[in-house]
């Protein structure tokens, strides 16, 4: 077996870590070099030696065997450690080892070949090994700077939800919406990782300050609107209990207007609390419509006698519609009056009938007093008396030009009966005047 020299110091072969630790199983060792001579030699005493580029060093003592076979033994010592400098390199190339621990390996593999009790070709391995640091220094900056990358979107990605937070809180008056909208932030910032705590700490002071203002704001809004709502409920129980005293009222005219002065006043108050809104507005309903049905009622009744007063009125208007004054004035206004009494006894009838209706009596009532103002001009008796103080005149200018016409005298003959014309004329339109009366 394999053991230390005492009298040359030469320390005996002992176990190299495996570098995936107690945990894993080592791999299997692939068989030693057919050569290892090439690597070391033993000397007549024992002593395992391997040659490195600065020359012989001792590696152990061989005394349980021939020295080629503890050639072969350090030989297998060395296969390990290729093995374990292997599997780091196919982990890394792989993506699957952790490049932190790669390097650490390696580099405590690397300060160890200089003593390991290995026989083989140390500068090879000692260049893989190098190979493997290499490889790990840059899968860790790599790592490294995608760390930063990933730092750094992360901040960017938290100054743009601190930055929507506080135009949030500063801006929006949709408050569910905003509200719903700084929850998914919060449950997004959660999920941004990587940013240094300082960083963190400052966007978080930021995005805090902003929820705490819109929960200000709008609770100073929800606050004023319980206000403004409370209000409206105290006016709205007023505009109520108006509403109910008209209920009763038979001023249907006057009453239907403040009813809608009173729907007016009731949308100007704006909403009362929600929990009583609605039943605010059933009972302000409820009063319109006992108004509203009352008179409802009344006018259908009202309605209906004026329908009966149209029938009535109907049959005066064909009894007037006979009379005729050229016949007998007299009577015919004795018969008028008559009619006209009856007519005022009768009442209303349906509006949309009362122009029809008034208006064919006051036809007749028009024939009357037309023939009676034309009897009266006939026998006016200023009328008459200028009629014969015309026909006075034109006599009076006939006699003029004839006289003058005797005389010889032309002139005052023509102007005499120019004159007699224009009278003549006159007389004409007075006797036709009453002619017509």
């Amino acid at each position: 077996m394999a053991q230390e020299n005492t009298s040359t110091g030469t320390p005996a072969p002992h176990p190299v870590p495996h570098a995936l630790g107690g945990g894993h199983p080592a791999p299997p060792v692939p068989p030693a070099e057919p050569s290892p001579s090439a690597w070391g030699r033993v000397d007549e005493e024992g002593t395992v030696y391997v040659t490195t580029a600065d020359g012989e060093r001792a590696v152990g003592v061989w005394q349980a065997g021939s020295p080629d076979e503890g050639l072969l033994h350090y030989a297998r010592r060395f296969d390990d450690l290729r093995t374990e400098v292997e599997l780091l390199e196919t982990r890394l190339e792989s993506g699957a080892g952790d490049p932190k621990h790669a390097l650490a390996t390696a580099t405590q593999l690397r300060d160890g070949l200089a003593e390991a009790a290995v026989v083989g070709d140390i500068a090879a391995l000692n260049g893989r090994i190098e190979q493997v640091i290499a490889h790990a220094e840059k899968a860790l900056a790599s790592a490294k700077q995608e760390r930063e990358e990933a730092r750094a979107a992360a901040v960017v990605r938290k100054q743009a939800l601190a930055d929507e937070a506080e135009k949030l809180a500063a801006e929006s008056t949709q408050w569910k919406a905003a509200g719903d909208r700084l929850r998914a932030i919060l449950d997004e910032w959660k999920t941004v990782k990587g940013v240094d705590r300082k960083t963190d700490d400052e966007l978080w002071k930021r995005f805090s300050k902003a929820r705490e203002a819109f929960n200000r704001r709008r609770g100073s809004h929800f606050a004023e609107l319980d206000k403004q709502r409370a209000g409206a409920k105290h006016r709205k129980e007023e505009l109520i209990a108006e509403a109910e005293s008209l209920s009763e009222s038979s001023d249907w005219g006057e009453t239907a207007g403040r009813y809608k002065d009173l729907m007016t006043e009731w949308k100007a108050a704006g909403r009362a609390p929600k929990d009583s809104d609605e039943a605010l507005w059933q009972r302000f309903r409820a009063a319109q419509d006992k108004f509203f049905a009352r008179r409802s009622a009344v006018f259908s009744e009202r309605d209906a006698e004026f329908a009966t007063n149209a029938q009535q009125k109907e049959e005066l208007l064909v009894e007037a519609e006979k009379i005729d004054p050229a016949a007998n004035l007299e009577a015919a206004k004795q018969h008028m009056r008559r009619i006209q009494d009856q007519w005022d006894e009768i009442g209303k009838v349906p509006r949309e009938r009362i122009r029809e209706l008034d208006g064919r009596l006051k036809a007749v009532q028009d024939a009357i007093k037309s023939a009676e103002d034309s009897k009266w001009r006939r026998t006016d008796p200023e009328a008459q008396a200028r009629a014969a103080q015309f026909r006075e005149r034109v006599e009076q200018f006939e006699s003029q030009a004839a006289k003058a016409r005797a005389a010889g005298d032309e002139r005052r003959a023509k102007k005499a009966d120019e004159q007699a014309a224009q009278w003549r004329e006159w007389l004409e339109a007075a006797e036709a005047a009453i002619a017509d009366r």
